[in-house]
C-alpha cells in the first residue's frame, strides 16, 4: 500500500530527497544494530539518486548493498545492473560499502534482510523482475514459497533474470517506489485499479501490507 507520496517538480530535488531519506534510515539502523542492508534497482532512473547517495556522510563500511534484481549478463555488459551500481553508487564515500552482486554469487541468497529497498517500475507494470508472462512469476509472487532469490525469464525482460521474491521485498524495513515521468504516473494509476496481479505485477507490492513511499517527478 502507498503510505506516503513525495512529489517533486524536478529530478534533482527528488534524487536529493530520496538520497537523504535513504541515508538517514541506514544511519538509524546502523546506530541501532551495527550494520544495515540496502537493495537498489537498476535501469536509467536511479543514476542521479545513486550519485547523490554516494556522497552521504554515513559509516558506509557498515553498509551492505545489493540489487533487487539483475540481468544474467557479465558485469562488462552495459546491461548489467551491477555495473551501474559500481559506476554511479560505489564511489565517493559509498566506495567503502560492501557490494553483493547477484550473478554467479552463491552468497547472494544469504544476504541479510533489507533495511531499505528502492524499487522501480516499468511501463508494462513490472517491478523487480516480476514481468507479465514470466515463466516463474507465480513463484516469485508467492508469499509462502520460502524462496528468496529465483531465476526468471519473460518475453518483455530481454535477458534471463535473477530476482528477489515478493516476500523478501515486502519485509524490507523501508520500501520506496521511485518513478519519473507522466507515463509512469499513468501506469501507476492503472496499477492501483482493480485487475489481475499477473497483468501488472507491481500490484502485488502495492496490495501487500508493506507501507510504500512513492517518489515521483514529471
Amino acid at each position: 500500500m502507498i503510505e506516503a507520496e513525495r512529489i517533486f517538480a524536478a529530478r534533482e530535488a527528488l534524487a536529493e530527497t530520496l538520497a537523504r531519506d535513504v541515508a538517514e534510515e541506514l544511519e538509524r539502523v546502523i546506530e541501532a544494530r551495527g550494520r544495515a542492508t540496502l537493495a537498489v534497482s537498476g535501469g536509467s532512473t536511479p543514476k542521479l539518486f545513486f550519485e547523490k547517495l554516494s556522497v552521504a556522510d554515513i559509516p558506509w563500511s557498515r553498509v551492505s548493498i545489493t540489487l533487487v534484481d539483475e540481468r544474467q549478463v557479465p558485469e562488462s555488459s552495459e546491461r548489467s545492473n551491477a555495473r551501474l551500481v559500481r559506476t554511479h553508487l560505489l564511489q565517493n564515500r559509498a566506495a567503502a560499502a560492501q557490494f553483493i552482486p547477484l550473478v554467479d554469487n552463491p552468497e547472494a541468497e544469504k544476504v541479510a534482510a533489507f533495511d531499505v529497498a528502492v524499487l522501480g517500475m516499468g511501463s508494462d507494470g513490472h517491478t523487480a523482475s516480476f514481468f507479465p508472462g514470466g515463466d516463474r512469476l507465480s513463484e516469485a509472487l508467492d508469499v509462502a514459497s520460502g524462496k528468496r532469490l529465483i531465476a526468471i525469464s519473460a518475453p518483455g525482460a530481454g535477458e534471463p533474470r535473477l530476482t528477489f521474491t515478493l516476500p523478501v521485498l515486502t519485509r524490507a524495513g523501508r520500501l520506496a517506489l521511485h518513478i519519473e515521468g507522466a507515463e509512469k504516473k499513468q501506469v501507476l494509476k492503472k496499477a492501483l485499479e482493480d485487475g489481475p496481479e499477473e497483468d501488472m505485477p507491481v500490484r502485488a507490492v502495492l496490495r501487500s501490507e508493506a507501507p510504500v513511499t512513492l517518489y515521483w517527478c514529471p
